[in-house]
């Protein structure tokens, strides 16, 4: 049975503790725990979903696995079993449970600092800028456009990777600038591709992916896919079988969360509220379908 887990402590090197992974230092690789912890808003919310990071951890694994042949990846090996970590832990020292399903043990990569971001449907910000404007991050779009429609073809939109408040667009030049030429084409390329690849996938099992943001970094100079991929947080999941062009479409995601949060009135500063169970639970129920009708599998270590 999973615990709920809101914060790792473990007896070993933290690397970093990011809104909803905590990663702990084994050398040349890195232990990475996906928590329950979710965060709306550019805040992380008191209130853990249980089974979140299980999910966010099996189904990013599965994509690692699924796509490795278009891009390489951090991914060494899921913990699923707590005798892959005994090399790291003392004798002495108990090796959690909750670490199996959640966790996994990855090359250590230096981070491009670029977020890359993949849309093939016109929605949210996106949508937003082009019924301002025309444009989609800065870029000309086909007139006539109307809210959740497929692009004729996925668009390659790069944000900068901001610690704090929002991510800002990046044009073609000023990725170039940042990263250089050659990674600039080489993460286009790699990000439509693992798109491409993931969208028609999902398309077979009843899922639309609207759009996925991912990470790349350098291990022995060589580009790879790190952090998550495809998964309800890092990308939007619409049900093919309630699809309607013209409105936006329920998600697979936070977004209970999100609409309770706009609906309570809360001025989005500290502190955040907490979430009533039943938002809680809709959230997990979400995130859990989402995987299993990706993967056809069950997840691992649930708690309930």
């Amino acid at each position: 049975m999973s615990t709920v887990l809101f914060e790792a402590n473990l007896p070993l090197p933290l690397f970093g503790r990011g809104k909803v992974r905590d990663s702990y230092d084994l050398g040349d690789k890195l232990l990475i725990i996906a928590t329950d912890r979710i965060s709306a808003f550019d805040f992380v919310l008191p209130s853990p979903i249980p089974d979140k990071g299980l999910v966010l951890n099996q189904l990013s694994c599965f994509w690692f696995e699924k796509t490795s042949d278009i891009m390489p990846n951090h991914l060494i090996t899921p913990v699923d079993k707590t005798d892959s970590l005994k090399r790291y832990f003392s004798d002495k020292t108990p090796i959690p449970e909750y670490l199996i399903g959640r966790s996994m043990i990855t090359l250590k990569a230096k981070r491009v600092l670029v977020e890359c971001v993949v849309r093939g449907y016109i929605s949210g910000s996106a949508w937003t800028e082009y019924k301002e404007t025309g444009t989609i991050s800065g870029v000309s779009a086909p007139k006539e456009l109307r809210e959740s429609q497929e692009l004729p073809e996925p668009l390659f939109t790069p944000t900068t990777k901001a610690d704090t408040g929002h991510d800002e667009p990046l044009s073609k030049k000023e990725l170039e600038n940042l990263v250089g030429k050659t990674t600039a084409r080489d993460l286009e390329e790699k990000c439509l591709a693992v798109y491409r690849y993931a969208r028609d996938y999902a398309r077979g099992r009843g899922i639309i992916i609207a759009d996925t943001k991912f990470e790349f970094g350098f291990v022995d100079g060589k580009l790879i896919l790190i952090d998550e991929v495809l998964t309800p947080d890092s990308s939007r999941f619409w049900d093919a079988a309630q699809y309607t062009v013209g409105r936006s479409q329920p998600s697979f995601d936070k977004q209970p969360v999100r609409d309770w949060l706009i609906a309570s009135g809360w001025n989005k500063e500290p502190p955040a509220p907490v979430l009533p169970p039943e938002i809680i639970k809709a959230t997990t129920s979400r995130y859990i379908e989402a995987y299993q009708r990706l993967t056809g599998r069950t997840l691992q270590n649930v708690s309930s």
